[in-house]
């Protein structure tokens, strides 16, 4: 009885150091670009022009700063790569993972959690993977910000998965995130709009349908990836 006794006291101890760490967020504010704990998305020039629903992505401290991945060796602080952020989706710290140790996980995948690397709160999840980050090589297809962003889910075992990668993050932020004003939609889907008109006008129906079809062709890669073996897309 003592035995049992004592560690309710000490799992409850645990447990309130843990939920104390998880102090109130500050409100979203886009005109002061913060966003805590969001993952944050911008169109990117020429690409979103042919397919609107592909953009630069980061995640955002509890501060609301954003850090994103946008080149070689370089991981952007409070300075959004490609404009400002267009879409957000702010996550649930509950639904992370933050092990004081091995026996701590709040996760069912515990030891490959640990292997990965873990952390103790959000901000520190996200620096250590700002850190690892510092040292990759950009690549478009297999190492972009969507990488950075999956390690960092992955770092946390965010919603209890560790399977997170470039594809299944951009459809999260695709089909959950929040438009930050009218203008925001507006600068993502003006460029299709008219390079759309342009082609019809010019070209004719013929390149209405071939934007279209490599429009849905990318959508499919992305979503695709959500079903792929676990890193074969990852950085």
């Amino acid at each position: 009885m003592n035995i049992k006794a004592a560690y309710d006291i000490e799992h409850v101890s645990s447990t309130s150091k843990i939920d104390h760490e998880l102090w109130p967020l500050d409100e979203i504010n886009p005109k002061a670009a913060r966003f805590p704990c969001c993952l944050v998305w911008t169109p990117l020039p020429v690409v979103s022009w042919l397919a609107p629903f592909i953009g630069h992505v980061g995640i955002c401290r509890e501060d609301g700063v954003s850090l994103d991945f946008s080149g070689s060796n370089l991981v952007n602080v409070d300075e959004f790569a490609v404009g400002a952020v267009a879409r957000y989706l702010q996550l649930d710290r509950k639904q992370c993972c933050f092990p004081p140790n091995l026996s701590g996980h709040t996760c069912k995948q515990g030891y490959q959690h640990s292997e990965f690397g873990t952390a103790m709160t959000w901000d520190d999840a996200l620096q250590l993977s700002n850190r690892q980050f510092e040292h990759r090589t950009y690549n478009i297809f297999t190492c972009n910000s969507h990488s950075f962003v999956a390690n960092c889910l992955n770092r946390l075992c965010y919603g209890g998965s560790m399977s997170w990668n470039m594809t299944n993050v951009a459809a999260l932020i695709l089909f959950k995130g929040h438009w930050v004003n009218s203008t925001s939609i507006i600068r993502s889907f003006l460029p299709f709009t008219v390079v759309a008109c342009l082609g019809l006008l010019i070209v004719g129906w013929p390149f209405l349908i071939g934007l279209f079809s490599l429009s849905f062709l990318l959508l499919g890669w992305y979503l695709l990836g959500t079903y792929c073996v676990k890193g074969l897309l990852e950085c």
